[in-house]
């Protein structure tokens, strides 16, 4: 049985402009240990989707409509705000994009650890303080004992990406969605924080969503890819697939985006020509058909459904049997 099963998930908020489907009709299976990669451009429902699994979307205007997401066969969309609650944070916790609106500015790197302690534990004051500083010490802060008495103003950018991994992981979940967890970070720090992820992996066991844009972080972390376009998966696959065959023509132009070693001095990195469609006016069919190099008449007039190429793979294209 799958550990998180999103199924056929609609999310809408309602704006100025209308109301715009920002998640629309996303499935994907995740099971237990597992590692999938969420990836597409700014605004194609990445982060949209993990505050709708989370239970996070902004109030009032945010709202799952439809479809379920189902976790070990509950679907946590229909729960109370109490049993929410009590999986949020313990059972399945979140590692935020940028570490500095994430931290709270006024509380000291300790009461923010063990304020997830004492929600979601019966430990004593004391023995939160210990949990804690063990957990600053298995994500590679030094002198983590100092660390608890710290603002996170005091610490550098990769010392606090490393708090909030800390703070997602004190509970041991069995499922940690990773928002876009190094994109404020340097390259170098950016590698020290993957392998961090990957090592805290292996040793617990949890299950992980991968959110970026970057297929490079993609193909060291995950197994499972699944590419997002304007608030729809386009394409999905083992990483093997993805990489090896890529079938839809945003996925190729991806992948041709990614600078290579072996490219000639100098050469021009491909581009996928236009940009996203707004939200408040999507195309009635296909929705990469105005920057697709392969579009045709019928690309414009009727909408692409999902088809299953193998068990893993499957692609949102009329022509990917041409391509």
């Amino acid at each position: 049985m799958s550990l998180l099963s999103v199924q056929n998930l609609v999310t809408e908020f309602t704006t100025d402009e209308g109301v715009v489907r920002a998640v629309d009709g996303v499935s994907f299976d995740l099971p237990p240990g597992g590692t999938l990669g969420i990836v597409g451009e700014s605004g194609c429902g990445k982060s949209v989707t993990a505050l709708s699994i989370m239970g996070l979307l902004p109030q009032p205007n945010g709202r799952i409509t439809s479809g379920a997401v189902v976790y070990q066969g509950e679907d946590i969309t229909q729960v109370d705000d109490a049993r929410r609650q009590a999986i949020r944070g313990a059972e399945i916790s979140m590692v935020f994009q940028e570490p500095m609106t994430a931290l709270n500015p006024v509380h000291t790197i300790g009461r923010q650890l063990t304020e997830a302690v004492a929600l979601h534990t019966q430990q004593t004051a004391q023995e939160q303080i210990a949990t804690a500083t063990e957990m600053l010490a298995r994500v590679g802060i030094p002198e983590p004992g100092i660390r608890m008495t710290e603002y996170p103003h005091q610490l550098s950018g990769g010392m606090r990406q490393r708090v909030v991994i800390a703070i997602a992981l004190i509970c041991q979940p069995k499922l940690v969605i990773a928002d876009e967890p190094t994109t404020a970070l340097d390259v170098t720090i950016q590698a020290q924080i993957l392998e961090l992820i990957r090592s805290l992996q292996q040793d617990t066991g949890m299950a992980m969503v991968m959110i970026t844009h970057d297929l490079g972080v993609i193909a060291e972390t995950c197994e499972q890819v699944v590419v997002m376009y304007a608030g729809q998966v386009v394409e999905q696959g083992t990483v093997f697939e993805i990489f090896d065959s890529p079938k839809h023509p945003y996925t190729k132009g991806l992948l041709a985006s990614i600078p290579r070693m072996d490219s000639a001095p100098k050469s021009t990195l491909e581009i996928i020509p236009g940009m996203v469609p707004s939200l408040h006016e999507l195309p009635r069919a296909c929705r990469f058909a105005n920057r697709c190099h392969y579009v045709e008449a019928r690309c414009e007039a009727e909408p692409p459904e999902v088809e299953s190429l193998t068990a893993s793979h499957k692609v949102r294209c009329l022509k990917w049997a041409a391509l």
